[in-house]
């Protein structure tokens, strides 16, 4: 750690850019593919996620920092000279990343690094390949060993372990909701316990919604259904989950999302024309397929897409819409994170009670959309 602080911020960001580097040139293909194996993730999304994405993080980080290294106060008279300096944290990072984006789980360490500070590195025990492979990126570009420490430990133990810990000084976490509100809970239980006051940073669930007016295009929302529930399996933090469709659109909406789903081939990752794989592991699956089994027990819900899964060789789930006949259905509240896209039917002059409706169903919020024309001047929804 302190080799590391002392070493100038050029330096330090030098061997992110020589990562980011090695990821755009020879290590693409390796991380892609250690990203579909492990994670599941077709071609497409591997080479946006492990590949794109994480090029940009670290690319905007180090401009990021640069920025911040800038920064200083402004002179207040020609005898008085004011100079900020920026240290690192009085302590240790802890890193607790999610399985489902390459791109976060390394953003996540990578990002407090830069900023000079160690890390240690938990990842999702399903991302621990790519992860793996990361690692191998970083130590490449000549990061110091001891500069971010990647552990393959049980979550528990490591909480115990961390929290309890007087020289953690802070957290940056992308998960679950319930993950994050116990770890808050645990830092203010033991505040007493660390030399300074821990940084508490976290990205949690959604119950994303798409919100459709009477005037919008029906096969634009057919395309902002089928690939915003989807991608991935619907396994993203910003996947869409609830849908709004007013009566005048509905009947023409179903018919042909259900043609376009259909579209959509199922199957392993190495199968390029594969776009549905299967979800992460059989914990995810016998959480989605209990929401699903419910819904076609339920008169307050109707399957109207897909429904089936098969556990027998992989996790496999189709993509699934269900009709809701109540707007705050459990598949409407609830998080499932999986390809399971839940579609309540409103009257289509009732878009403002809508609206309300959407803010008050759940208490997730994350990420939304609104649907309609494109509007002179002189119209109003």
């Amino acid at each position: 750690k302190e080799q590391w602080e002392k070493l100038a911020w050029e330096q330090r960001v030098a061997i992110f850019m020589k990562a980011a580097d090695l990821i755009a040139g020879p290590y693409r293909y390796k991380l892609n593919a250690a990203t579909m194996i492990g994670q599941s993730k077709n071609a497409y999304q591997a080479e946006i996620d492990a590949s794109c994405e994480l090029i940009d993080f670290l690319r905007f980080n180090i401009q990021y920092v640069s920025e911040i290294y800038a920064e200083q106060p402004p002179e207040n008279s020609p005898t008085v000279w004011n100079r900020l300096e920026y240290r690192p944290l009085e302590g240790f990072v802890f890193a607790l990343t999610p399985f489902n984006f390459t791109a976060i789980a390394a953003n996540l360490p990578c990002s407090a690094a830069m900023m000079g500070n160690t890390v240690v590195w938990k990842a999702a025990d399903t991302q621990v390949y790519s992860a793996q492979i990361l690692m191998e990126i970083f130590m490449k570009a000549g990061m110091p060993a001891g500069v971010i420490n990647l552990i393959y430990a049980d979550g528990p133990e490591t909480g115990e372990v961390i929290f309890n810990h007087p020289d953690f000084a802070g957290v940056h976490f992308t998960g679950s909701t319930g993950v994050f509100r116990t770890i808050w809970k645990e830092i203010g239980n033991n505040i007493h316990k660390y030399k300074s006051y821990p940084r508490i940073v976290g990205e949690t669930g959604g119950k994303d919604f798409i919100l459709v007016h009477k005037s919008a295009a029906v096969d634009e929302i057919v395309t902002a259904a089928a690939r915003g529930a989807f991608e991935f399996q619907g396994q993203k933090c910003s996947a869409a989950s609830r849908m709004y469709v007013p009566s005048n659109l509905m009947a023409e909406f179903v018919t042909k999302l259900s043609a376009e789903l259909k579209t959509m081939k199922m199957g392993p990752t190495e199968d390029f024309s594969n776009f549905i794989n299967a979800v992460i592991d059989k914990r995810a699956f016998d959480k989605i397929t209990q929401y699903i089994d419910q819904a076609k027990a339920d008169p307050d819900a109707d399957i109207v897409c897909g429904g089936n899964y098969d556990d027998s060789k992989g996790w496999f789930i189709e993509p699934t819409v269900i009709v809701a006949k109540d707007g705050k259905y459990t598949t409407m509240c609830e998080e499932i994170f999986g390809p399971v896209l839940t579609v309540y039917e409103y009257p289509e002059d009732e878009f403002e009670a809508t609206v309300k409706l959407v803010d008050d169903t759940s208490p997730y919020a994350l990420t939304g959309s609104i649907i309609y024309i494109a509007l002179s001047e002189n119209q109003t929804l």
